[in-house]
């Protein structure tokens, strides 16, 4: 599998990841934050078939490009279901604060446990842990097979999510951390919103 981080900024500095299948060069986008555009030429540039974008949380700098290449590749959104409470909420998603609204209207929602499959090969999967405490829709994309979980703003190298926007709380925040992150494997790369990769023995130390 190819990791490919594309920082992206309307006005916070945002990873966006390209998770696609060597073989096949289909994949995931996570977390378009901002520059549609950017993200757009990417795909195009390396032939790449995006399949579906996945959202971590519904954060404005995590969504801002989402409706745009939606619309373009036609490919579904897709976000835990607690993101009903931010996605359509300027106040709950943030934009409002940053000048602009962000207002998206048709995810496809998911629930702790579900599972993620790439269409043009099956054997990669994505599963879906719940990890409240930056928001709460807060989510993780973990695959077992090859190690690796974006977690999104709940963890970062060296340091965690804030908790005092809309629906933070900072027990449930350590209590995801504890329970559903550092449980997974002590060599599982962690791919964040806004730091370098670690990884889950780094973490822990």
């Amino acid at each position: 599998m190819i990791v490919d981080t594309l920082p992206v900024s309307d006005a916070i500095l945002t990873n966006a990841y390209f998770y696609i299948d060597e073989q096949t060069k289909h994949g995931f986008l996570i977390d378009p934050g901002a520059e549609a555009d950017k993200i757009l030429k990417k795909i195009k540039d390396n032939q790449w078939v995006i399949e579906k974008i996945l959202i971590t949380h519904g954060h404005f700098d995590h969504i801002g490009a989402v409706q745009k290449i939606h619309q373009e590749l036609k490919i579904p959104y897709l976000a835990h279901q607690n993101g009903k409470d931010y996605l359509p909420n300027v106040s709950y998603n943030l934009s409002s604060y940053f000048g602009t609204e962000i207002k998206l209207n048709d995810a496809e929602y998911l629930t702790e446990g579900d599972e993620i499959t790439l269409q043009a090969n099956p054997d990669i999967k994505l599963k879906v842990i719940y990890t409240p405490g930056h928001t709460q829709d807060s989510v993780i994309y973990y695959d077992v097979n090859n190690n690796t979980a974006f977690v999104g703003d709940t963890i970062f190298k060296n340091s965690v999510g804030r908790t005092d926007l809309p629906g933070g709380n900072t027990q449930q925040l350590y209590q995801s951390i504890e329970n559903k992150i550092f449980t997974l494997p002590d060599e599982t790369i962690l791919y964040s919103g806004h730091s370098e990769p670690t990884t889950v023995k780094d973490e822990k130390r």
